[in-house]
Order: C-alpha cells, then sequence, then structure tokens
C-alpha cells in the first residue's frame, strides 16, 4: 500500500464541508473591505522567495521545496502567498490599477519542516494584501479584517499583539545595539543563532531554543529604538483599533519571521492550539514590491492557517454544520420504481434541491440505514403500489412523521419542507 507523504493529509467527505465553512467566511468577510480574490502559481522562480522571504530566514534555509525542472531553472513550491502575489502586481502592472489595491487569497503553501499540531508540510492559507496605501487606518484596517474573520468562524480566545519593527533607518539603530548585546553573550547562544548574530540578528529574537529564550527576554526591545515618524505610525494604528473597539497589546518581543515587514507587525494568539499559539499573523512591507522590481509601493497583509482555525474550532467545541447532505432519497423497490426515482430525482435536482437514490439494489431496510448514514433529511419510497398510485410515500428522519404525495405534487412539497 502507498501511504501518503509524511506531512500531508487527505481531505475526506467528512471534513471537507469544514473546510468550505471556514473558506466561504474568508471569502464573505474579505468581500466586506472590498479585497477581490487573486490566484498564483503553486511554485515560482526561487529568486522570488530568496528576494522576497529573505535569504537569511528559516523558511528560505531550511523549508523550502526547491528543485531543478526539465529545463535546469530552479523553481520553489511557494512556502507563503505574499511574495508571489507581489510578483504579479508588478509583473501584471498593477500599480497602475486603481489603489490601494486589495486582494485575498485561498492557496496551497508547502514547507519542510517537522510536523505538528495545526502545522503540516502541505498546508493551506487564507491571506490579505493591500498595497498602495502608507496610511496607519489601512494597518488598522487589515488587522480589523483578521479579526473579523476570526468571529465570523466562531473563534473566542485569542489575543491581538501588535508592535512596530521601525523602518530601514530605526532599525539599523537597533540592530546595533542588539548585536551588541548578544555578542555580550554569544557563548550561551544555540549554534544556529551565532550563524544569525552576523546575518541577521533579528531572526534569534524567533528562536525556539530555551535558553537563546532566557537571553533574548532582556535584549534591548525594537520599540524602544523607532524613530518618531515610526512611533507616530503605531500611535495612529492604535488610535484607530480604538475606534474600532478592537483589543489588543503591545508586544515588544514580536518580529515575525520574514525578512521584508516594517513598522506594523501583528499577531492573533491562542492558548487552544498547543505550542505553536499563532493563529493568525501579518505585518506591512513596504520594500518588497521595490525589492521585486516595481515602482516604490507600500504594502500591509496577514496570513491565517485553515488547518490551525479547524484545529482551534475543534479544541474549543465549536461545532460547524454539514450542508452538504442530500435533502431527498429516494426507495425504490424495483426496476420500474428506480426509474420513476430517476425521474423525480433529475426534477428536484432542476429545481436547486440535492437529491439521490439506490444504485446498490439495496432490500428497502438497507435503503433506510444508507439514507441515515449519509444524512437524508427525508426518503421518500416509491414500491408497485405507490407506483400504479402516481404517488410517493415520504419519510422526515429527524421525526419519523410520514406524508403521501402525487408525483405531480412532490417536489413543490419539497420546497416547502
Amino acid at each position: 500500500m502507498i501511504n501518503v507523504p509524511k506531512g500531508t493529509k487527505d481531505i475526506l467527505p467528512q471534513d471537507s464541508f469544514k473546510w468550505q465553512f471556514v473558506e466561504q467566511k474568508a471569502r464573505e468577510t474579505a468581500k466586506l473591505f472590498g479585497a477581490s480574490e487573486i490566484r498564483t502559481p503553486t511554485f515560482e522562480h526561487t529568486e522570488v522567495f530568496l528576494r522576497g522571504v529573505g535569504e537569511t530566514t528559516d523558511i528560505v534555509n531550511k523549508e523550502m521545496y526547491t528543485f531543478l525542472d526539465k529545463g535546469g531553472r530552479s523553481i520553489t513550491l511557494k512556502p507563503e502567498g505574499t511574495a508571489g502575489i507581489a510578483r504579479a502586481f508588478v509583473e501584471n502592472g498593477l500599480s497602475n490599477s486603481a489603489l490601494p489595491a486589495k486582494f485575498f487569497y485561498l492557496t496551497p503553501c508547502f514547507r519542510y519542516e517537522r510536523p505538528q499540531a495545526g502545522r503540516l508540510r502541505e498546508f493551506h492559507q487564507f491571506g490579505v494584501e493591500f498595497l498602495g496605501s502608507h496610511s496607519a487606518d489601512i494597518d488598522a484596517e487589515t488587522i480589523l479584517l483578521a479579526k473579523t474573520f476570526l468571529d465570523k468562524v466562531g473563534i473566542k480566545g485569542v489575543t491581538l499583539y501588535i508592535n512596530s519593527i521601525g523602518c530601514k533607518v530605526c532599525r539599523k539603530n537597533y540592530e546595533d545595539a542588539l548585536k551588541k548585546y548578544l555578542l555580550d553573550n554569544y557563548d550561551n547562544l544555540c549554534p544556529l543563532c551565532r550563524d544569525r548574530l552576523e546575518k541577521n540578528p533579528l531572526r534569534i529574537l524567533d528562536c525556539k531554543n530555551d535558553e537563546c529564550k532566557k537571553i533574548t527576554d532582556g535584549a534591548p526591545k525594537i520599540i524602544d529604538y523607532i524613530c518618531d515618524d515610526c512611533s507616530n505610525h503605531l500611535d495612529k494604528v492604535k488610535t484607530y483599533l480604538d475606534i474600532a473597539g478592537v483589543e489588543y497589546k503591545i508586544n515588544p518581543n514580536i518580529v515575525r519571521g520574514l525578512d521584508y515587514y516594517t513598522r506594523t507587525v501583528f499577531e492573533f494568539v491562542s492558548e487552544n492550539i498547543g505550542a505553536q499559539g499563532t493563529v493568525c499573523g501579518g505585518g506591512r512591507y513596504d520594500g518588497l514590491i521595490a525589492q521585486l522590481g516595481g515602482t516604490d509601493t507600500p504594502g500591509i497583509g496577514f496570513a491565517v492557517g485553515i488547518e490551525r482555525i479547524l484545529l482551534l474550532l475543534e479544541n474549543t467545541g465549536v461545532q460547524i454544520e454539514n450542508t452538504n447532505k442530500v435533502k431527498v432519497y429516494f426507495a425504490p423497490m424495483g426496476e420500474k420504481e428506480s426509474e420513476k426515482a430517476f425521474e423525480l430525482v433529475n426534477e428536484l435536482r432542476a429545481n436547486g434541491i440535492s437529491a439521490d437514490f439506490d444504485h446498490m439494489g439495496r432490500g428497502i431496510k438497507s435503503q433506510f440505514k444508507y439514507a441515515d448514514k449519509i444524512g437524508a433529511e427525508f426518503v421518500a419510497v416509491i414500491g408497485s403500489n405507490e407506483l400504479s398510485l402516481g404517488e410517493v410515500k415520504v419519510k422526515k428522519m429527524i421525526d419519523g412523521s410520514e406524508n403521501t404525495v402525487k408525483f405531480t405534487d412532490f417536489c413543490d412539497f419539497i420546497k416547502k419542507a
């Protein structure tokens, strides 16, 4: 037997309706905020992620699925959604369209890492990217969109943390101070963080090593080094969040794991999905479009893992109704009865009502058992007597109530039921 690859998962019919629910809420929320769907390829030229995500990030260094295609070109399965959308924005000249450009996406992503609860090697994201505005109000609006989505799917008990990681100018001052502090603790850093110290010291703040965590707890905080412009920007973001009634906490340790972030960064965190508590994360990336060869265009966005959303809903006891069930299941008792059932099934479907009938030649008891398993709302029995009288016996499965309905009236009866 050939098994599913490690870190991937089949989404079976008993679960797919939950995914459809989350995806529907994502689309509904994005529409409320004026965002349109964008779809980019599952794989990109590797350079998109080297230049966009950053060569010093864990994603690029350790987690990307990169290979040479038959033409010898380096190709990478997308590890995240933003860089590909930025590439599409540049390549398709979308900077000439109405700004801000508001996009959302639902996409699979791929990272080679140790599978655990809520984290797979193939995973799926709902994300939003707003491009073209420097204003703090669009930062708040992006955060509000994320919160609205979480509210719509029924997520409770999450905490919003925000921070500013400054601009290129003030971040340089912080990196110098951080590097000096970390050099004093060099011997106690893990080997990976010693390497990061020269290449990108901010990444050390993301390290999960216990000893490194102890060291970074006492490190200088980036929020104490941001310039007046960045500080004012953060204050304005807070003002707009206050206006919207969104509760938040300042967390000076948030830096996010991607190199393209500037100024505002944020995370929604839950204690109900284990050690990997971040449900949704994002931030501003004002230099990314220019890095990929476009005109200097600011942007902000977020991504949320659908697997994590579903895990959180399960852990908090939120039930999602399966709306994919068949409304009417026909139980015919012979060949002629099956022909009539087939006719009525197609009439119902033509009127937008889900319907099915027996394809296995089962007896009547087995057909009722099958109808119960698939969650049919009604079972319509057609035997020889019903066929001769031109009627069907209908049983409502939830309460056992029965009705006898003429074939000609059956569709209207179900519509009103």
